[in-house]
């Protein structure tokens, strides 16, 4: 197994002047041969500041040439990188400083402020680079020694959503993260020829093992827009030609609802192989008409930070794969579980537990915790609940946190939200559990209406009893401007209980 010096000084001497990134706005390339350079000036300049290796570097930074290299350059030189949500709430960012206490931070101009009252309100001594995100410079001059890394060396520190308290910090190693990147190149057919148009960020973990790393494992590239744009997606596709695409559930409801195709973007269409969605599960129905469509195949995977965003796959034999399912392991061992740790049969529900060399080495100063996600055996629980088919494809039908339990009877909120998303006026739809006296648990339900659509809630309340019964038709339906969502897009469904007030 190799490291990110390893795999980065390969392809900058098998293939110097291919490109590895494409970054829109404003147009540049980074070329392998320009990743090998700028990561060993970024250890040159880490030694001028006096930083250690093994020191923890993060950045705060939108997609773009800058954030590319530190993430990437960070890990050749043997240092920690620690990828900062731009998203995050001021009290998880605090908790970040104080957990982590990262020597230097990276910031673009937009977050600087932000970041310096972080670190006035926690007394946190880190150092910050402010810096461009489009245009790096050159860190400070080449190192004349590199620390000394191995595959088990951590690379990242990553913090997860933090959507029911603070975030924990997963720490991922080189073999963990080139395992994952590793499994989706060899699934998915990447090569030299292959390009993804991904604009999931470089603080998620989708973004950066499935949209970075298997690229640099594959010797292929990426086109890395700062953020998603409906209106610049398929101009996009258009001008680079990407061979394949990496998106979520949400990027595919609103590229549906988005602007016709000119004929040069339906002909760049065809040079795209498959869409890879991942993150949350994709209603049947969004995976159907987008493929009708576009033309472009699906293929539905799940992920999980603490197992660096690579679990399971649908196979790229159209033939073969299934809608609605997450698909097989992707390398990893898989296997459905009861609360009392049984090994279910194919068609029992459980929980989804993955096995493999891209799980975690741990919680970041939690060791208390570790062993809770982790069992002796190397079985990671993932919160996730589902079942195994005869064919071995799996089926997540909710998270373990969020089933809904209303008068004893579970009740998977992903049943509400396909019903919800099968009315013609619906763009987006979610639901949540909350309290209630007389069943301990009453459903509520968040939806986004369709641009130019008009929907009523009498409407709606019919629509579900038809689609679902009276028992699990939302007691509560709200319309929102937007559901509230993670870095990835993935909907924070905890958090929809705010609406109820």
């Amino acid at each position: 197994m190799w490291t990110f010096r390893d795999v980065s000084d390969e392809k900058a001497r098998l293939s110097p002047a291919a490109p590895l990134l494409f970054a829109p706005e404003p147009q540049s390339t980074l070329t392998y041969d320009d990743l090998r350079s700028r990561a060993r000036a970024f250890a040159g300049g880490m030694q001028s500041r006096g930083i250690a290796p093994d020191a923890i570097v993060g950045f705060m930074l939108p997609n773009g040439a800058a954030a590319a290299s530190i993430f990437l350059s960070a890990m050749y030189g043997g240092y920690v990188v620690l990828p900062i949500n731009l998203l995050a709430q001021d009290s998880q960012l605090d908790h970040v400083l104080r957990h982590a206490a990262p020597a230097i931070i990276f910031v673009a101009p937009d977050f600087e402020d932000r970041l310096r009252a972080a670190i006035e309100r926690t007394g946190a001594r880190t150092n910050l680079q402010i810096i461009s995100a489009d245009d790096p410079d050159d860190f400070g001059g080449e190192a004349d020694v590199l620390a000394t890394i191995e595959p088990s060396s951590p690379a990242m520190l990553m913090y997860t959503s933090g959507t029911t308290g603070m975030p924990n910090g997963v720490l991922l190693s080189h073999a963990n993260m080139i395992h994952a990147g590793s499994a989706v190149a060899s699934a998915h057919g990447l090569t030299e020829n292959d390009r993804v148009l991904s604009s999931l960020p470089l603080y998620h973990i989708n973004g950066q093992c499935i949209a970075t790393v298997a690229p640099l494992v594959a010797g292929s590239s990426i086109v890395m827009p700062h953020r998603f744009s409906v209106s610049q997606w398929w101009p996009l596709v258009e001008r680079y030609r990407p061979t394949w695409l990496n998106v979520v559930p949400t990027i595919i409801a609103y590229l549906l609802h988005g602007p016709e195709l000119t004929p040069a973007q339906i002909e760049a269409c065809r040079h795209v192989r498959f869409a890879r969605s991942a993150s949350s599960p994709l209603p049947p129905e969004q995976h159907r008409a987008f493929e009708s469509r576009f033309g472009i195949s699906i293929l539905e995977g799940l992920g999980l930070t603490e197992c660096a965003s690579v679990a399971f796959a649908n196979p790229l034999d159209r033939e073969r794969r299934k809608i609605g399912s997450i698909g097989t392991p992707l390398g990893v061992e898989a296997r459905v579980v009861a609360p009392d740790g049984t090994v279910l049969g194919e068609g029992q529900p459980g929980e989804i537990q993955i096995r493999g060399a891209n799980v975690m080495l741990g919680y970041f100063r939690g060791a208390q915790d570790t062993p809770n996600a982790v069992n002796p055996e190397g079985w990671l629980a993932s919160g996730d609940l589902g079942y195994r088919d005869a064919d071995g494809f799996y089926f997540v039908t909710g998270r373990l946190k969020e089933l809904i339990i209303k008068g004893g009877e579970n009740i998977p909120p992903r049943e509400i939200d396909e019903a919800l998303l099968r009315h013609p006026a619906v763009l987006e739809g979610a639901a949540v559990g909350v309290p209630d006296e007389k069943y301990g648990q009453e459903i509520l339900a968040c939806v986004v209406v369709k641009p130019q659509f008009v929907l009523t809630e009498t409407e709606l309340r019919a629509h579900c009893e038809r689609e679902l019964g009276c028992y699990k038709t939302p007691k509560f339906l709200r319309f929102v401007a937007e559901l509230p969502k993670g870095p990835s897009g993935k909907v924070q469904r905890l958090r929809l209980a705010e609406y109820l007030g």
